[in-house]
């Protein structure tokens, strides 16, 4: 005889054979944020000033390395050069511009194009000031070529390592009547005072842009404009009065080549053979620069030679011809020869 199945029994039995209840689902774990990449401050700095105001010098200070050649001579630079150098902040490049000046010759008119253009193109620019040098018509006649400017303009004042703590406030007091500068900031090029807090004002005043060269470049130089700069600058470091200003140094040719080693049979060496051209206006100017018995060309030669061999790496011969080219300053041609070097 059969039994009953009590209620429950069945209900037991009914659950036992429908299927079980789903898992709740798991949530998923909310994505992390991407960090924001950091904004990067990038943009060009005009550095300008009197000839000799030492915008050469606070250039290769600001790189970390010579860009620009130096001298005590006035209008050493000719051509603006770009010395850039990169952070992880972002990118700043220097333009180191000639010195502005009243020009004379088309030599120097082309000069002052290279400071114009560098005004009109800048987001920061940076007005050096020489503290041990007094007020004058060459300062007024600068003040008046900034006034065009629609950037940001920083009074550099330059050498305050040679000069007494008292001499500078007077400097400041009459420059900040005279033009709204946005910072005023005592330098020295040469000893590297104050050039970190440049540096991050600078930055401050960058726009945010991407950087506009790759990490490793400092320079927008050629090796030929290089190496003429370098033959250059020994010139002028032993030529005196009108001889700075009617010299100029064109490199007809760089060759490289391999070398037996005679140190090891067998291998070779690099060597690289440059071939220049040392223009004057006259023939006197030749004489000069040749020096008794080729001797100042020589010593020329030597310095310049072991400088180019430090930057190449490897051994260099160089050929300097010493070549009159009458009012070659106003020759658009020379200049075009010259200035082209530049790449």
């Amino acid at each position: 005889m059969a039994t009953k199945k009590k209620a429950g029994d069945s209900a037991a039995a009914a659950a036992a054979e429908s299927p079980a209840p789903p898992a709740p689902k798991k949530r998923a774990a909310p994505r992390k944020k991407a960090a924001p990449k950091p904004q990067l401050k990038t943009g060009y700095v005009a550095l300008v000033g009197r000839p000799n105001s030492g915008k050469s010098t606070l250039l290769n200070a600001l790189i970390g390395q010579k860009v620009a050649i130096v001298s005590d001579k006035p209008q050493t630079t000719r051509i603006s050069i770009l010395g850039i150098k990169t952070t992880d902040k972002g990118q700043t490049v220097f333009v180191d511009n000639p010195g502005i000046h009243k020009p004379l010759h088309t030599l120097n008119k082309r000069m002052m194009n290279f400071v114009y253009s560098a005004l009109e193109t800048s987001d920061v620019v940076c007005l050096l000031v020489d503290a041990t040098e007094k007020f004058g018509h060459g300062d007024e006649y600068v003040l008046e070529a900034l006034r065009r400017v629609k950037t940001p303009v920083f009074l550099l004042i330059n050498k305050v390592d040679i000069v007494r703590k008292d001499k500078v406030l007077p400097i400041i007091d009459r420059y900040k009547d005279l033009f709204p500068f946005k910072e005023i900031v005592p330098i020295s090029a040469l000893k590297g005072v104050n050039l970190d807090l440049l540096e991050r004002l600078i930055t401050e005043a960058l726009p945010e842009a991407p950087k506009l060269y790759s990490d490793d470049e400092i320079s927008d130089q050629s090796e030929k404009f290089l190496f003429a700069e370098i033959v250059r600058e020994k010139i002028l470091k032993y030529v005196t009065e009108e001889l700075p200003f009617v010299t100029a140094v064109y490199i007809e040719s760089i060759e490289k080549k391999e070398q037996a080693d005679w140190k090891t049979p067998g291998e070779t060496r690099p060597v690289t053979y440059i071939r220049a051209s040392i223009f004057v206006e006259k023939d006197n100017h030749r004489k000069i620069v040749i020096g008794r018995h080729g001797s100042l060309v020589k010593q020329v030669g030597i310095e310049a030679r072991q400088e180019i061999a430090e930057y190449i790496g490897h051994k260099v011969f160089l050929d300097l011809q010493v070549r009159v080219r009458e009012r070659w300053r106003d020759s658009e041609d020379v200049l075009d020869l010259i200035e082209g070097q530049k790449g």
